[in-house]
């Protein structure tokens, strides 16, 4: 089961949430009324579970100093903590997400409701410490809960870093990255040779390459697996809008496409959680709502991914 927020952490957000009400984008402190907790997964040998559906910032919350669209950004993350959320991704490439996200935290006072999950991006090794003590800082949050090699840029001395971290408990999990579907041979390669908390990789209702691979290796070396590009960036959204969803989706409890393929990705047994990114409160809700039961079995699966192929 998820861990529910301790009572202080609910009392620092709805303070939060009441110092920030004359913004209306914000929800009322009546809103904060919880969901049923979504689903969790543990990640592999932590003893952490984590809510099955996460948070990602790349593109959205991107915005800069615009005072509204941050205002929008702390909005979707006090949905995201009130539905049960946990697991927030960003990297330094993702230009002002991470401050966007520090933003968010300390308006909401909400840095012990977040697992913070970052990346470090430079293919200098040295350079390392320095920028994942900078992407702290736009955090303020005292330390990473997990940290990961973004697209495997100087992976082999970046990895040597976090492990030196975790060691030191300055981060408490580590891990490495890849999108777009590429470079899964070498991924691989390092989850064989490398002991890895995690590995963040490209995996939806059509993108599947990492079924045949990287998600049975997973299960076999205890790595947790996050679920990046849940909906093509929105492109597999796109494709199915104005398709009605088939009637034997209500067997799951899927009212919308994207929780139909919420629910394929998040229930395959090497899947941790995905991370879909949005800007929107009515959209993380729904995301939220996806991890819950019931999940579909594998002959439910196969009957998703073919539905969604013949579309």
């Amino acid at each position: 089961m998820a861990q529910p927020l301790p009572p202080l952490s609910r009392r620092r957000l709805l303070r939060g949430l009441l110092a920030a009400a004359a913004v209306t984008a914000l929800p009322s402190p009546g809103g904060l009324a919880r969901a049923a907790e979504p689903l969790t997964r543990e990640l592999p040998g932590t003893g952490e579970a984590l809510p099955r559906v996460g948070l990602g910032s790349w593109i959205t919350f991107n915005v800069g100093d615009d005072p509204v669209l941050r205002e929008e950004c702390t909005a979707v993350m006090a949905a995201f903590f009130a539905a049960g959320g946990r697991l927030i991704d960003s990297s330094p490439m993702y230009g002002s997400s991470q401050a966007t996200i520090g933003h968010a935290l300390e308006r909401l006072e909400a840095v012990d409701c977040v697992y913070a999950a970052d990346k470090v991006w430079t293919s200098s090794p040295a350079e390392g410490p320095a920028q994942i003590e900078a992407s702290r800082q736009a955090w303020g949050v005292p330390r990473f809960d997990l940290l990961q090699v973004h697209n495997l840029l100087g992976w082999e001395g970046h990895l040597e870093t976090l492990q030196a971290m975790k060691a030191a408990g300055e981060v408490r999990h580590l891990g490495i990255t890849t999108s777009h579907g590429r470079r899964h041979e070498e991924v691989e390669r390092i989850m064989r040779r490398v002991p890895l908390d995690c590995v963040q990789l490209t995996y939806n209702i059509v993108d599947r390459e990492a079924e045949s691979r990287l998600l049975p290796l997973a299960r076999e070396r205890g790595i947790g697996v996050i679920a990046n590009r849940p909906f093509q960036r929105k492109r597999l959204i796109r494709r199915l809008a104005g398709k009605p969803l088939p009637p034997w989706a209500a067997e799951i409890n899927a009212t919308t496409w994207a929780q139909f393929i919420l629910k394929f990705i998040i229930s395959h047994p090497a899947i941790t959680c995905a991370i879909p990114a949005t800007t929107r409160v009515d959209h993380v809700r729904e995301n939220l709502a996806a991890a819950r039961e019931p999940l579909p079995d594998d002959a439910m699966r196969r009957r998703m991914a073919d539905h969604v192929r013949g579309l």
